[in-house]
């Protein structure tokens, strides 16, 4: 059997391929959007891919399903208590699916959704009945459980899940052997949880050793703590779980109208018909020059989430990207669904050289200059964009703090008429916010070149 965990860092996503080395049969579980790799990866090894499980309705990215369904003829298979627009097998508890020496048997684990399933991975040839390895979606993480607030607005109670997740947990996937190795759906960096390790396996008895959440305790005080202070969601996570529901288009055939170049007076018409302009440079570049108007979340950061958190899917889409990043770009988005997307600037940047008008130029400010504007009498104002957490850690006396993803709700309070600075950790951030600033009325916004982490060294050079 070869079994290969299939790592997305820019979404903090594990998918996984198995394959069955005999028959030469393979299955993905939990595929992203850009199914191109498990084509690769089963090409290679000389292997179909003949099914496709989803642990449950994901919210956090569009999965690929219905891709490999339409590039393989995958039969799709979902947790018994899903219910999806496409047709499907249903995964239930103490079912399972056998190919070659594989067997994968299936465990309801509800809580995180209640749809939600937990995957045994066994390897017949070796022991039929020793677990090799569980798949566990987002029932159980590296160091936290799933979330069980997601469908509050569903009119689920994260109470009631949170129960439901104690059961699956203890009752279910805990009486797994202590060396079976736990495979989640993610890792640090996802909103699904809000302690997860940047591990991105481990097993079921480390689990119990160190996984906070599975630590002896009644169910009432399980639910209580799984229940509080989850980070807010994404504004695209309910988005995109109907999406995943859904019978919908595929990524190649959105990416044949995303990937249409459009002359300049062409990305101006559909503005002025209601597109938003997204350049996807670095904030470096974009700095230098931009097109009037343009949001700038670059490729080099979690571009899609912060796209899915701050911008509305229902609103086309214009690129801007630098030069063979079209394609990067418009994926990307296609991960989470944000499919309007009308084509990109042909020639980039360049194409709009003669336009001075529509033509943005200025610079980052360094934490050299910034320090020295402080200290004048007229100071600009420093706008901090980063998390409570960050911000209670330290701060730039004077600044106003508005939190990156509230900040289209909180426009009102950042002073228009001043000179702002925008700040947050690294500078990645602080471009994005310079740049929604820009777009609802502000005039004279710049950002710090490095972030917080730039001025931090600043201040401890100056005090030693």
């Amino acid at each position: 059997m070869h079994l290969e965990q299939i790592y997305l860092t820019c979404l903090s996503q594990a998918s996984y391929l198995i394959v069955d080395e005999r028959t030469k049969t393979a299955a993905v579980v939990d595929p992203r959007r850009d199914v191109g790799i498990y084509l690769e990866k089963a090409r290679q090894l000389g292997a179909t891919i003949r099914h496709v499980l989803l642990t449950h309705f994901h919210a956090d990215f569009l999965a690929g399903h219905l891709e490999l369904r339409e590039r393989t003829g995958a039969t799709i298979h979902l947790g018994a208590r899903g219910q999806a627009q496409y047709p499907t097998l249903p995964m239930r508890d103490g079912g399972a699916l056998e190919f070659g020496d594989v067997r994968l048997e299936f465990l309801e684990t509800p809580g995180h959704t209640p749809e939600s399933v937990s995957i045994v991975v066994l390897e017949r040839a070796k022991d039929a009945h020793k677990p090799v390895a569980v798949l566990t979606g987002d029932t159980l993480f590296i160091g936290d459980v799933g979330r069980p607030d997601l469908l509050v607005s569903a009119g689920m109670k994260a109470e009631e899940l949170a129960g439901m997740l104690y059961d699956s947990l203890h009752h279910k996937l805990l009486k797994l052997p202590d060396e079976t190795l736990v495979y989640p759906g993610h890792g640090a960096g996802s909103a699904c949880g809000k302690n997860l390790s940047s591990d991105t396996s481990s097993t079921i008895g480390k689990q119990k050793q160190l996984n906070y959440a599975l630590q002896p305790m009644s169910k009432a005080e399980f639910v209580r703590m799984v229940a509080a202070e989850q980070p807010p969601a994404p504004a695209y996570f309910a988005y995109d779980a109907g999406l995943n529901r859904a019978e919908r288009p595929t990524l190649e055939s959105v990416l044949v109208s995303a990937l249409k170049p459009l002359a300049l007076d062409e990305l101006l018409r559909a503005l002025r018909d209601g597109a938003l302009l997204l350049d996807t440079r670095d904030a470096d570049s974009f700095a230098v020059e931009h097109l009037r108007g343009a949001l700038n979340f670059g490729l080099s950061g979690r571009y899609a989430s912060w796209v899915g958190t701050l911008l509305d899917p229902a609103r086309a889409l214009v690129l801007v990207t630098a030069p063979g990043k079209e394609e990067e770009s418009a994926t990307r988005l296609g991960r989470i669904g944000f499919d309007r997307i009308l084509g990109f600037l042909r020639g980039g940047m360049a194409s709009a050289a003669a336009r001075t008008e529509l033509v943005v130029r200025g610079e980052r400010i360094s934490r050299e200059t910034l320090a020295a504007r402080l200290a004048e009498a007229n100071p600009p104002l420093v706008v901090d964009v980063r998390t409570n957490a960050e911000w209670n850690a330290g701060h730039i006396e004077g600044a106003l703090h508005v939190v990156l993803d509230d900040l289209a709700h909180e426009l009102a309070r950042v002073p228009a008429e001043r000179e702002l600075v925008v700040v947050c950790k690294s500078g990645y951030r602080s471009s994005i916010a310079a740049s929604l600033l820009r777009a609802g009325g502000c005039q004279r916004v710049t950002d710090l070149t490095g972030g917080m982490d730039a001025w931090s060294t600043l201040a401890s050079g100056a005090a030693s």
